[in-house]
C-alpha cells in the first residue's frame, strides 16, 4: 500500500475495506515506577488534518509540541478516550494484566464502537472489534500516535498534580521514572503510596530507608 500522509494507510485502507471506524490504542508509564499507567484509545477523521501535522511517537516530541498535539487530537477527534490504571492496581494484578485491562476499558469508554482496533504492539485479548497489534504502530499509524500523545501528556499532567502531594521526590522532572535522583530520593524518604511496590528498585529502596530508619534510632 502507498504511504498516505499523516500515517494514514491503515485507517484509510480499513475504512475502504467498510472495517471503520478505526480506533488507536497506545499506552505510558508501564516502565515507570511510581503513579499509574495510562492508556488511551482515539478515532480519528480519515481525511487529513492540519493540525494534525507532526503526529508521532509521543516519545519523539518535545513537552511543547506534544501539548499542542494533544489540544489538536482532542479537537479533532470522532472520540476518544483515557483510563488511568494507579499503582495499587498494577501491584495486585500485574503490569501486562493493568495495561491489557486498561486498553479494553478505554476502548469501551469511547463514545463510538470502533469497526477496527489498531494496537501498538500487543493483542487485547477479549475485544468484540477485529484488532490488529502494530509493531512500532507509534510511527506507522496515526491513530495509534495520537493515542500515545494522549496518553503521554494525560499521564504527565496527572503525576505532576501529584508532585504537589509528594514534593520530595522530585516528580516534575522524571514524572515517575526510575531515574538515579527518583531512586536516591525514595531511600531518604521512603516509597509513597502510589509508588509500584512491585518492582524490585522500589522494594529496595524503600528498604534501604527502612534500614536507616532504625539505625538512626539505635
Amino acid at each position: 500500500m502507498r504511504r498516505l500522509k499523516q500515517l494514514r494507510t491503515y485507517e484509510v485502507a480499513l475504512d475502504k475495506a467498510g472495517l471503520g471506524p478505526v480506533a488507536g490504542v497506545d499506552e505510558a508509564g508501564r516502565g515507570a515506577c511510581f503513579g499509574p499507567i495510562t492508556i488511551a484509545a482515539c478515532v480519528l477523521p480519515t481525511r487529513p488534518h492540519p493540525a494534525l501535522e507532526g503526529v508521532t511517537d509521543s516519545k519523539q516530541l518535545t513537552a511543547r509540541k506534544r501539548d499542542v498535539l494533544f489540544d489538536a487530537v482532542v479537537n479533532t477527534a470522532l472520540a476518544y478516550s483515557v483510563v488511568h490504571i494507579p499503582a495499587a492496581e498494577i501491584d495486585r494484578r500485574g503490569i501486562q494484566h493493568a495495561n491489557i485491562d486498561g486498553a479494553r476499558r478505554a476502548i469501551a469508554g469511547l463514545s463510538l464502537r470502533p469497526g477496527y482496533v489498531l494496537v501498538d504492539a500487543f493483542r487485547i485479548p477479549g475485544l468484540v472489534s477485529p484488532q490488529l497489534p502494530v509493531v512500532g504502530g507509534d510511527y506507522t499509524a496515526r491513530c495509534i500516535a495520537a493515542a500515545s500523545v494522549l496518553a503521554k501528556v494525560s499521564r504527565d499532567r496527572l503525576v505532576c498534580d501529584m508532585a504537589k502531594r509528594f514534593p520530595q521526590y522530585g516528580l516534575e522532572g522524571h514524572k515517575g521514572y526510575s531515574t538515579k535522583a527518583h531512586m536516591d530520593a525514595v531511600r531518604r524518604h521512603g516509597a509513597s503510596a502510589e509508588h509500584r511496590y512491585s518492582y524490585a528498585n522500589v522494594r529496595e529502596a524503600d528498604e534501604f530507608y527502612r534500614q536507616s530508619c532504625m539505625k538512626g534510632h539505635a
